[in-house]
């Protein structure tokens, strides 16, 4: 059996505030987590949790993924934007140029995400978060489509994207040129073992696809780390 996508996981510098920030913006319900984590959940089960962990990791650069939120119409968007403004986002300019309709905000630990404009074909019917964009190569989507066992929605130009059979949201990679990486990602993908299934033969799995042991122990907290083709951290996590 193939690991789950469990959660997408940010180390927050305060977890409770950023996840009452997310909370609100999505309209998610906020829960606390077995380990003391804090995370806010999917309405459907199509979703995955959004999990807020402690982390001290001074932010260096442009985050390697982030949110794009989807809109029903311009008013959509806008009051999606007067939302997280409210809650404490802030503008910021990542380069996008004048005539980009999206819109490009920090939550309040500095990570970016977007909201983009109504009428978007390849985030149509996604849901809010229609789409994770990730920094990173062609070979780093085909590992999580086989990883996961999601199909591969867009490969085309050295750009991927994959999604779950029940549909949600899209995981998108968007080629070279792929910026170094500098420290440890501030968000991380999260797996889920099935309760059939056993830690070295997944992780046998996952190193055959191209992911790399890191040699370190996960601990008490049940969560082991790997890392993907292009470095990013994940982490595997027992049954539940």
């Amino acid at each position: 059996m193939t690991s789950q996508l469990f959660a997408i996981c940010f180390n927050a510098t305060r977890p409770r505030d950023l996840a009452l920030f997310w909370s609100g913006v999505l309209g998610w319900e906020l829960t606390h987590g077995p380990d003391g984590d804090v995370a806010v959940l999917p309405p459907d089960a199509a979703g995955f949790r959004i999990r807020f962990l402690p982390g001290q990791e001074p932010k260096t650069g442009r985050n390697r993924a982030h949110f794009d939120l989807t809109s029903a119409s311009p008013e959509d968007q806008r009051r999606t934007v007067t939302r997280a403004l409210e809650l404490g986002a802030k503008h910021i300019d990542v380069g996008q140029l004048p005539e980009d309709e999206h819109v490009v905000l920090a939550d309040p630990d500095g990570n970016e995400f977007c909201v983009i404009e109504s009428g978007n074909e390849f985030l149509a019917d996604t849901g809010l978060i229609g789409a994770l964009a990730c920094d990173g190569t062609e070979e780093v989507g085909h590992f999580w489509s086989e990883a996961l066992r999601w199909p591969l929605v867009w490969d085309q130009d050295q750009e991927t994207a994959i999604q779950s059979p029940d549909g949600g949201t899209k995981i998108t990679w968007g080629g070279p040129p792929v910026a170094p990486k500098t420290g440890t990602n501030r968000l991380h993908f999260e797996l889920a073992l099935p309760a059939d299934a056993g830690w070295e033969a997944e992780a046998d799995r996952l190193v055959s696809l191209g992911a790399k042991r890191t040699g370190v122990s996960g601990g008490d907290s049940g969560r082991e780390p790997m890392l993907d083709p292009d470095g990013n951290e994940f982490f595997v996590r027992g049954p539940r």
